[in-house]
């Protein structure tokens, strides 16, 4: 059975160490903050969303792989970059790279969060 209509987005879950290093990284790139209790947060800027959950020690992540990174398709890198460099040049060196050209036809705009996990914006090209 497949239907068309039922899906909205995916909101991925990041486990952060701080919650307020990572409200502050995702505000300054453009994203707002539409609920906080506590150690949890959902932020979103257009249709995408994250959902943000401050872990205490490593037990409170799901197990697996806890270095993640989290692709944000978009129409327009440029603009974007162009909207988010003024943030992106106070950033440490190394934590942006692109926009670039990838061999898979994608330009990416790559940013390393303060939790070290990797959010990656990406434009068809």
């Amino acid at each position: 059975m497949t239907g068309g209509d039922n899906f909205i987005r995916i909101t991925p879950f990041i486990h952060v160490p701080d919650i307020e290093a990572a409200l502050k990284f995702f505000n300054d790139l453009g994203f707002t903050t539409y609920f906080r209790m506590g150690g949890y947060a959902y932020v979103q800027r257009e249709c995408a969303g994250v959902r943000l959950m401050q872990k205490e020690n490593d037990d409170d992540a799901p197990p697996g792989n806890r270095r993640f990174a989290y692709y944000i398709d978009v129409e327009d890198i440029e603009k974007l970059y162009a909207e988010l460099k003024p943030v992106l040049d106070a950033m440490p060196a190394g934590n942006v790279h692109g926009p670039a050209d990838k061999p898979y036809k994608q330009r990416e705009l790559c940013i390393l969060a303060p939790d070290g996990n990797l959010l990656v914006f990406g434009q068809a090209i």
